[in-house]
């Protein structure tokens, strides 16, 4: 069933196949080799995504190879494509991609999470092998978001590589590399959906051509609204078509009870042909952040409980399959979220679209990041630089516009103030924002004092707080929520991260902090962390949403702490995504009422030095029964935060089986681990 989901995403809600569009996937065959590499047949053959550090990176490098890669294959264009027009669109390069078609430059991409397209149209041989170079450079750029940050900036072609070719006059790619239509929900309610439909028509030939632009919106295969409209693009103009409907008693996407999503078919016709089709998906919603009372979506407060996610896994890197998007979508809908943010930069598209599939509200933002506690600068005043982050806002928003799970755009991440003060620059950033998209609220993630002027900018705003970890204590969250409320009552309050690192291999009797910077990361502490402030964000209704930090172990070379240099270990689950530490169970059995299950935690600590201990289960189930090598300790109901415990439990020396049964006598749902005394 999965699957099946998965392929209708495919199929209905990306740039499609359809009639004298065609997209040709240019993953395969490619030859790489470093540009200091200047020998003939120095190269080695590469598939796409690639990442030229998916290995030092890994081992905790710090100095990880951050120079020029080149990637050249050869791309035979046929003789029938003569004229057509030819595309190539990259859908991302870390991060400056220089584009070469038989040796001549067609210009570079600087940024490296953003989709971009060069037209080649007038710059290959038909009938003939083409050569395409691209020069790919991941080291720091004083004039490129991002300057710093707590995370690996891989090199490579690590997103697909599409060829596309359409009729000379084309819904356009060339918009920001945009689907060349924007689905703009101008007003809606419950009773009524007020939408606009903007196509962008591209014409390359030299004469103007008269058109016929329809649109549809589908739910299925039934019809609810369609128009025409004929228009005449000029000769290598771009033209604007706007198409204005109204849905009544609106089928609303809903978040994880519902995402429900219309399909909006958008064809243009010449002399009776279609010539072009492209299909985006169409998620009608309407949603507020009340300062006092949260998150309401479609009229109905949903309380946001999210996570973060990084693009990483273990041995790829960034360059990352389908599969990979689809396994880490699957988790996180397991654990019960229904938000998420998506740090520190623009993410794949298909990953944007398993979230409207999903249902799980998105935050997504540019890479403006800051130092945080490291050394180095976040921003620096230069035209350039702000001219770049401008850019790379307004691919993000325009790359991205159609997905109803997106509802906030988030402009920075941990920024200072002092030296070149970055406050008035964000409030640029805030305003082209809302130029390019008046429907969505901007965010942004501050680790500053909440009377910094950095926190009034955006419409709602949201703290990095790890109480616990760096300091203080998991009860220092409530505690700091509540001041942070009561000077400012107008503040649209969110946690944009809270965390602690733990190794599953890192295992202990008591409950003791390890060193943030150090290699004792014990697992029961984070667990412990975890449920400290959940409880403290859990009970304040103000909080609009909060966001683990992290689901997923994620690669930083600099990181010299836990189990192994180079990994952040603060995810829930680990950087190959085969264990599920303990902390992940916890969030499941609060937020996760469907999927029923128990589980035993600390069960990976199977050596014990203590015959007497505390055993605590989580699970979603009203009462269950603890056996202790058989014999029953008795039942017991969850406290209000779906946890279960039973005290002062006697173990004996050698082997214990612990088993908690679910008390329900069809289909009884259990859990077991073996521990081991001295």
């Amino acid at each position: 069933m999965r699957n099946t989901v998965f392929c209708l995403v495919l199929l209905l809600f990306s740039t499609s196949l359809f009639a004298s569009r065609k997209e040709i996937l240019l993953n395969n065959d490619w030859n790489f080799r470093f540009s200091h590499q200047v020998q003939r047949n120095s190269g080695r053959r590469v598939d796409l995504p690639h990442t030229w550090n998916s290995g030092d990176a890994l081992i905790g490098t710090q100095d990880y190879y951050r120079g020029m890669g080149n990637y050249d294959k050869k791309l035979f264009v046929k003789p029938e494509w003569e004229g057509k027009r030819l595309f190539l669109r990259f859908e991302g390069v870390n991060t400056i991609a220089t584009v070469f078609v038989n040796s001549v430059c067609l210009g570079e991409h600087r940024g490296g999470y953003g989709a971009f397209v060069f037209e080649i149209t007038d710059h290959v041989k038909y009938g003939a092998d083409n050569e395409i170079l691209v020069k790919v450079n991941n080291a720091l750029q004083l004039d490129i978001m991002p300057l710093v940050g707590d995370f690996n900036f891989y090199g490579g072609i690590y997103r697909d590589v599409n060829l596309i070719i359409t009729d000379p006059v084309n819904i356009s790619l060339t918009d920001y590399a945009s689907p060349g239509v924007y689905l703009i929900q101008n007003k809606v309610t419950k009773e009524q959906a007020d939408v606009r439909a903007k196509v962008l028509l591209s014409n390359g030939s030299s004469a103007g051509r008269p058109v016929q632009v329809n649109v549809k919106i589908l739910d299925g295969d039934k019809i609810v609204q369609q128009q025409d409209m004929n228009i005449t693009v000029d000769a290598k103009q771009t033209h604007t078509a706007g198409f204005d409907f109204s849905i009544k008693n609106p089928h609303l996407w809903n978040g994880r009870k519902d995402p429900f999503m219309y399909r909006t078919e958008v064809t243009l016709m010449a002399d009776g042909k279609v010539i072009d089709k492209v299909v985006q998906p169409l998620g009608l919603r309407f949603y507020h952040v009340d300062a006092e009372k949260g998150f309401f979506l479609n009229g109905e407060h949903l309380k946001l409980h999210g996570v973060c996610r990084h693009q990483d896994r273990a041995e790829r890197g960034n360059a990352l399959y389908k599969e990979h998007h689809e396994e880490d979508a699957a988790i996180i809908a397991e654990m019960g979220t229904n938000a998420i943010r998506l740090a520190h930069y623009p993410q794949a598209t298909y990953f944007y679209s398993l979230m409207d599939t999903y249902g799980i509200v998105t935050w997504a933002e540019i890479p403006f990041i800051g130092p945080g506690g490291y050394l180095d600068r976040g921003y620096n005043d230069l035209p350039a630089f702000r001219a770049n982050g401008k850019e790379q806002l307004k691919e993000l928003i325009r790359q991205h516009y159609n997905h109803p799970s997106i509802c906030f755009w988030g402009l920075f991440n941990e920024l200072k103030t002092i030296g070149d003060n970055p406050i008035e620059y964000i409030k640029e950033l805030n305003d082209l924002a809302h130029q390019e998209d008046p429907t969505r609220p901007t965010t942004a993630a501050s680790f500053l004092s909440y009377d910094s002027d950095i926190s009034k900018i955006t419409d709602v705003i949201a703290w990095n707080q790890y109480f616990g970890w760096y300091g203080g204590s998991p009860s220092d969250m409530g505690k700091w929520l509540d001041a942070n409320h009561a000077a400012h009552p107008e503040y649209k309050i969110g946690i944009s991260e809270y965390g602690a690192g733990a190794s599953i291999y890192h295992q202990q009797d008591s409950v003791k902090p390890g060193v943030a910077s150090g290699w004792w990361h014990p697992e029961n502490f984070q667990t412990f962390y975890h449920m400290g402030n959940w409880e403290a964000i859990a009970e304040r209704p103000f909080v609009w949403g909060s966001f683990i930090w992290n689901l997923f172990d994620f690669g930083a070379a600099h990181r010299t702490e836990g189990d192994r240099p180079g990994i952040n270990d603060k995810g829930l689950v680990t950087f190959d995504r085969k264990v599920k530490k303990d902390a992940f169970y916890y969030y499941k059995a609060n937020w996760n009422k469907d999927d029923q299950f128990v589980y035993i935690a600390n069960r990976r600590h199977r050596d014990r030095d203590t015959k007497v201990t505390d055993i605590m289960v989580f699970s979603n189930l009203p009462q269950l029964e603890l056996f202790v090598n058989g014999k029953s300790i008795g039942r017991q109901g969850p406290d209000n935060y779906a946890t279960f415990i039973w005290n002062s439990v006697n173990l004996t020396e050698g082997d214990n089986t612990i088993e908690v049964r679910s008390v329900q006598k069809k289909n009884s749902i259990t859990d077991q681990v073996i521990w081991n005394c001295k």
